[in-house]
């Protein structure tokens, strides 16, 4: 019988290491921006966003402070809102589409 040369696990793990540290390097580089915590600056820009969110809500106006046109919700076309109530439908969907696919089955929890 013909019997085959197992590959020792050692190589196998350092041929691993050789082959994923590349991706491993590139996932460093971006973790470093992106999963670093919030500076205190950060947080006056977020304050003032909200403030000026909160202000606009309750004038009705612009969030431009410039006196430009009113954009409230009475003044909102037909069409605006029915693609708005669209664009909410389509993000819903695809919510129920990722819950259906993580749980791998149409209907309910396998239990």
């Amino acid at each position: 019988s013909q019997t085959k040369k197992q590959p020792n696990a050692g190589i196998l793990s350092a041929e691993m290491m050789v082959a994923a540290r590349p991706k491993f390097d590139e996932f460093l580089r971006y973790a470093k921006v992106e999963l670093t915590p919030p500076l205190p600056a950060d947080f006056q820009k977020l304050k003032k966003t909200a403030e000026l969110t909160a202000k606009s809500s309750k004038k009705g106006g612009d969030c431009n402070e410039g006196g430009g046109k009113k954009s409230g919700l009475g003044e909102m076309k037909v069409a605006d809102a029915w693609l708005n109530f669209l664009v909410g439908v389509e993000v819903v969907s695809w919510f129920f589409m990722g819950e259906v696919i993580g749980r791998r089955h149409l209907v309910g929890y396998k239990v």
